[in-house]
């Protein structure tokens, strides 16, 4: 594991331990851990930023499905 990868996976160990009490499964790596703490979390609409100083064109948000 390079650098990189082992700071991702200290960070994502620590949030684990903040959120559930306890350290992450043995074989867990950062993307699943991090994948588990994110399907955890309750769903919330997208705000949309508002500002006086930028035009509703320069805000981009994630785009809309046609099925929407």
């Amino acid at each position: 594991m390079n650098g990189r990868d082992q700071r991702i996976y200290e960070e994502a160990a620590a949030l684990w331990l903040a959120l559930y009490g306890e350290p992450p499964p043995v074989r867990a790596d950062s993307a699943t851990m991090l994948d588990t703490i994110m399907r955890s979390l309750p769903e919330r609409p997208y705000e949309r930023l508002s500002s006086p100083y930028l035009r509703p064109s320069q805000i981009k948000g994630p785009r809309r499905h046609a099925d929407s």
